[in-house]
This record gives C-alpha cells, structure tokens and sequence, in this order.
C-alpha cells in the first residue's frame, strides 16, 4: 500500500502506456484534476515530451511486445498525435478570434489586404 492507503497499481506495460498517455491529456487540458477546474493555456512542450516518451518507448521495445501491447502503444500514440494537432488548431484559432475582438472593441479596422 502507499502512504495515501489506496493500493498501488502492478507495474505492468500497459499501466506505463496509460501513465504516459494521460499525462499528455493533461498537459493538452483533455483532463482536468481537483476543484479548480479553470481552463488552462496547453503545455505544448510538455505534452510533446509525454508523446515523445511514448514514442521513444515503442521504439525501444518493437519486436518484443505482444500483440495486445503493440496495440495498446500504437493506438496510443496515433490519438495523442491527433489530438495534439487538433488542440494547437483550436488554440490558434482562439488566439485569432481573440485578437481580432480585441482589435473590433479597441476601435482598429484590419488592414486591408
């Protein structure tokens, strides 16, 4: 048992692949934790360093997984990358929307192109 007296999880494969995944969710605010559930900017780095991880760990270990386990890192890792390119494309597109209220409520016209 750990010190919070919630037993902890066997050391298997599959529970580093999930560990790695939801730390990349995280970083990409997919998930939240705790009361303060404020929405915060994406960590980017962070997220591409839990999926690199990930990425590095497939690598390392092809050809010696079972099936299952191929799956489960693959599968892994084609949602995070999906996922990944869609939060930077909601996050530049909120960023313009942003900027261009801004600019309407700051009385300044985009420059015609």
């Amino acid at each position: 048992m750990s010190d919070t007296g919630f037993p902890l999880p066997p050391p298997t494969f599959e529970f580093l692949v999930f560990s790695l995944k939801t730390q990349a969710e995280i970083r990409l605010g997919l998930l939240a934790f705790g009361a303060d559930e404020k929405e915060e900017e994406p960590d980017f780095a962070g997220a591409r360093h839990a999926i690199d991880m990930l990425a590095m760990l497939a690598e390392k270990t092809r050809g010696n997984l079972s099936m299952e386990e191929q799956r489960l890192i693959e599968n892994a890792l084609t949602e995070l990358r999906f996922r990944y390119v869609q939060v930077t494309e909601q996050t530049a597109k909120d960023k313009a929307a942003q900027n261009a209220a801004g600019a309407e409520a700051g009385g300044e016209t985009p420059a015609a192109s």
